[in-house]
């Protein structure tokens, strides 16, 4: 095989590998439809969407972490709902090709948070990065058909 073959073949894998789809396990229609609606989070907690729409690492599921809890892994169109203590700094990780990828956030008691997970190009497989995202924005990808809610507690690492 010569080199020329040799890159074509390691390239469509690569494609391959970053556009096909991963399925994590999701939570019932009617849970997603309740996270959907946006409420105001309990008494001193803030409510913390985690989301990812990346048109690049479609076949990658990422785990991520909120204080070093595993909240579950990730896939495209989907999203987490968690809630965290108000008035604290939190950390969110997610996973990367050589190492984890964390966003600190101060968060307000009766405030929603969004933060972004995308998928970047890597070296051997795609990383994942984090990114805070405003209301709006937030609202608007996961308010969109097809965005599931993502059951939490399971992670690979």
């Amino acid at each position: 095989m010569n080199i020329k073959s040799l890159f074509l073949s390691v390239s469509i894998l690569g494609a391959l590998l970053l556009s096909g789809c991963a399925s994590v396990p999701l939570a019932t229609e009617q849970e997603s439809v309740q996270a959907k609606s946006f409420t105001t989070p309990d008494e001193n907690k803030a409510g913390l969407y985690i989301y990812r729409d990346s048109f690049v690492g479609k076949a990658l599921k990422k785990d991520i972490y909120v204080d070093g809890k595993c909240i579950g892994e990730t896939a495209d169109k989907t999203f987490f709902y968690t809630q965290v203590t108000g008035g604290e700094k939190h950390k969110i990780s997610t996973e990367s090709e050589f190492s984890p990828n964390d966003l600190s956030i101060f968060t307000e008691s009766g405030k929603n948070y969004f933060v972004r997970q995308y998928i970047k190009m890597g070296a051997f497989v795609g990383g994942a990065g984090l990114s805070q995202s405003t209301e709006e924005e937030g609202k608007r990808v996961i308010s969109k058909p097809g965005v599931k809610l993502a059951k939490e507690g399971r992670c690979d690492n």
